[in-house]
């Protein structure tokens, strides 16, 4: 038997209601916020990523998925969001549109890296771009819209971690600051670390293994090297959360692992496994770097699978699944006629009705009708063709009544 890849997973219906769920919640919540949807191609070209991303990257480096079509171009498949948003953005000319410009997507990424808890290779993300604004406001403002998302998820026991990596130029210091803290100790380094010293040490805080990771400790912070512009953005940005009574806690440490940020980064956090449930923050300079005018921009992402699990962890009760309105059982070949007719007239008016389309005998029909969880049942004979009327049975508590049919 063929099974699926690893870091694959099959979305079975019984769980799928879940994902429509926090896909409507989201939805609703981003257009609220003036959000438009918007989907980008799978496919891109692998310059898009090299120069979007990074390509000192984990994603770019070691993580995407990348084939030659048969034009002989190289392909990757989509890794991540951003980059393709901003390159619909320009190759568009949404720039013509009222600033700031704000989108919004839902769609599968793709990266070869290790499974486990809440990481897949294919998984879906839930994200948000906002273009032209460099205002610290547009950050709280896309904290808010975080927020007010999973509030209404009923998603509990989240921390905000915020920090600002500065701009290119306040950045220019502290990765000379950087290197030299690193310099001593850089043969100890892992072989990819070693890649990303000259290029973009911060990279290198970002390294997942272990051993550099302890060699990290002690790093210069990055706070101590903004320039007045940014420690001013960053200053403004806490102050605005606290005025709206958003907790946060600054974790000099964020950095997160994509090149194109700049000034204000964050992760919402779960208090219960530690994991990341949505992240993102600015970058000002990405537009530019894909052949733009320069436009200051913030997103985020966050991947459905694991806010599916915390979500889950937080509404154990809540349940999804979709259960008959009516059952139309039939007693002979002239009441499966009309029952028929009847299941179609309910369907019309929006009513989940279902009736046997296998051939079971009437005890087959009502056992099925059961197990579907069917909220009433209703039988069909040649009296309740001839009266048209018939017997309702409400299967929870089996309280019966006569109805008029033709009312239904």
């Amino acid at each position: 038997m063929i099974q699926r890849l690893k870091g694959t997973r099959d979305i079975l219906p019984g769980e799928i209601a879940k994902w429509q769920y926090i896909e409507k919640i989201a939805k609703e919540t981003f257009e609220q916020y003036g959000y438009d949807e918007i989907r980008v191609p799978v496919i891109e070209k692998i310059e898009l990523f090299q120069r979007g991303v990074g390509d000192t990257t984990d994603i770019v480096q070691k993580e995407m998925y990348v084939f030659e079509d048969k034009g002989e171009r190289t392909i990757a498949l989509r890794p991540e969001g951003t980059a393709g948003v901003v390159r619909a953005y320009l190759e568009n000319g949404m720039s013509s549109l009222p600033s700031p410009t704000k989108l919004w997507y839902a769609m599968p990424m793709y990266r070869y890296e290790n499974v486990q808890k809440g990481r897949q290779r294919e998984f879906t993300q839930i994200g948000a771009e906002l273009f032209g604004s460099s205002s610290y406001m547009a950050d709280v403002e896309v904290i808010k819209m975080i927020m007010t998302l999973l509030d209404r998820l009923n998603i509990k026991d989240i921390e905000l971690n915020i920090n600002s990596i500065g701009c290119k130029n306040c950045r220019k210091e502290y990765q000379e600051a950087l290197r030299n803290f690193i310099r001593p100790n850089l043969d100890k380094h892992c072989d990819v670390c070693k890649t990303r010293f000259e290029k973009n040490p911060m990279r290198i805080l970002d390294c997942k293994e272990k051993e550099c990771k302890e060699l990290n400790k002690g790093a210069p912070c990055i706070l101590d090297f903004l320039c007045d512009e940014c420690k001013q953005h960053f200053e403004s940005f806490k102050n605005s959360l606290s005025d709206l009574g958003i907790e946060f806690k600054v974790d000099s440490g964020i950095v997160r692992g994509l090149d194109y940020y700049t000034k204000t980064v964050f992760e919402f956090v779960s208090k219960i496994d530690g994991l990341t449930v949505v992240a993102g923050g600015r970058y000002d300079g990405l537009v530019e770097e894909l052949d733009g005018v320069p436009t200051p921009a913030i997103g985020f992402a966050s991947g459905v699978e694991r806010l599916l699990s915390i979500f889950e962890q937080n509404n154990p009760e809540m349940n999804f699944e979709k259960n008959p309105e009516y059952f139309i059982a039939y007693i002979g070949e002239n009441a499966n006629s009309y029952a028929t007719k009847l299941v179609s007239q309910l369907r019309d008016k929006g009513i989940y009705a279902e009736k046997d389309i296998v051939g079971r005998s009437l005890k087959a029909q009502l056992k099925f009708a059961d197990k579907k969880n069917a909220k009433y049942v209703i039988t069909i004979g040649d009296s309740e063709i001839e009266t048209e009327k018939a017997t309702r049975k409400e299967m929870e508590t089996g309280k019966e009544e006569e109805i008029d049919i033709r009312t239904l």
